[in-house]
């Protein structure tokens, strides 16, 4: 596989490997990707926007330059953006890949960051030293006027010119309320709406706060994905228990939207409008009550990301994947190719969430 390096969403050549219930393989121009939908079907993307949560600054105590990734909020309130979480890297950019980066001086609760205009202190660790807690100065306002003015899109070293914060939305982009893109939503655009509309197949939106994908380190690493809030519409919901009673598919755009349907999931089926946090790590012994394939980019081996896909098909399968992507040079990363999952069906005489290695 080959890290796509270009911030393009929709590039002409895009492709799109296709696993279907019965765990067979197909390759498929990601351009179709309408042509694997059926009337009846539900899919559900994620609108969130992407916030510049890449702030550069100072450590105040030790005077060292350091970098803040914002990773996490309590909830989707934008009163809320006064107490975030974050990443602390030590000196440098984008430009180096993160698990090169240096480590940031030690931080304690009452340290004070200097991030561009911003003012931000630390109220506490997150089970690991570079994880904190902050809690900016100013109101709300403020503190979005100077992640506009200060911020800059979150970026690892595979994509080599600074991205713009146009490079981090989607096409149905509303609230900012995510850290990193919900980069399966790229594949979509108005055309592919249209296209999914043709087809008698329904199209809905939740928002989730999409956290980092990496970090560098491979400790840290283990605790993702951390909590992500998210907000379920009740347009959403309804339009979820309609598909079902129709036998028709929920199809996720990436994986935050199954992190936030399946934790929203009532043991019946259902679906609950509203807030909450996903919580939840997926993986393979999670049992799917909601979600029915999803479309996803194409992410490593341990990876959280990958970790997820464990729980639509067998580990065998997916190391077939592995093969057929690495052979045919899919492109990895939020800008690169896709693949589209559905769950696989289960042994004869086996429960609906049956996960065999």
């Amino acid at each position: 596989m080959i890290a796509a390096s270009l911030p393009i969403h929709r590039p002409a050549q895009a492709k799109l490997l296709v696993v279907d219930r019965r765990g067979n393989i197909r390759h498929w121009a990601r351009s179709k990707f309408a042509d694997l939908l059926r009337p009846g079907d539900l899919v559900v993307a994620n609108d969130a926007a992407t916030l510049p949560a890449s702030l550069s600054g100072q450590h105040l105590p030790s005077g060292c330059p350091i970098e803040v990734r914002l990773a996490g909020r309590r909830s989707l309130s934008a009163d809320e953006i006064s107490h975030l979480s974050a990443v602390v890297f030590g000196e440098g950019d984008f430009r180096m890949r993160t698990e090169d980066r240096p480590l940031p001086p030690a931080l304690a609760p009452g340290d004070q960051l200097a991030l561009g205009p911003l003012r931000a202190t630390v109220e506490g660790l997150l089970n690991h030293p570079r994880l904190v807690s902050l809690r900016f100065d100013g109101s709300p306002d403020e503190i979005r006027e100077g992640l506009a003015r200060h911020g800059r899109p979150i970026q690892y070293s595979h994509v080599s010119t600074p991205l713009a914060l146009w490079d981090v939305w989607t096409s149905i982009a509303g609230p900012p309320v995510a850290f990193e893109a919900p980069s399966a939503g790229f594949a979509l655009d108005w055309r592919a709406l249209a296209s999914i509309s043709e087809r008698g197949v329904r199209f809905a939106t939740i928002t989730h706060a999409a956290g980092i994908s990496s970090t560098g380190d491979p400790e840290l690493d283990t605790l993702l994905p951390f909590d992500e809030p998210y907000r379920i519409p009740e347009s959403t919901a309804l339009a979820i228990c309609r598909a079902r009673a129709r036998h028709g598919r929920i199809i996720a755009i990436g994986t935050t939207v199954v992190r936030a349907l399946e934790h929203a999931a009532a043991f019946d089926g259902s679906v609950r409008a509203g807030e909450g946090s996903a919580t939840q790590h997926i993986g393979g012994a999670s049992r799917l009550r909601i979600v029915d394939a999803v479309l996803s980019g194409i992410h490593e081996p341990g990876t959280s990301h990958y970790d997820l896909l464990r729980a639509f098909t067998d580990n065998t399968t997916l190391r077939r994947v592995d093969q057929e992507l690495n052979a045919l040079d899919y492109r990895t990363h939020e800008f690169g190719d896709s693949v589209f999952i559905e769950w696989k069906a289960p042994t004869a005489g086996r429960g609906r969430w049956t996960n065999e290695t």
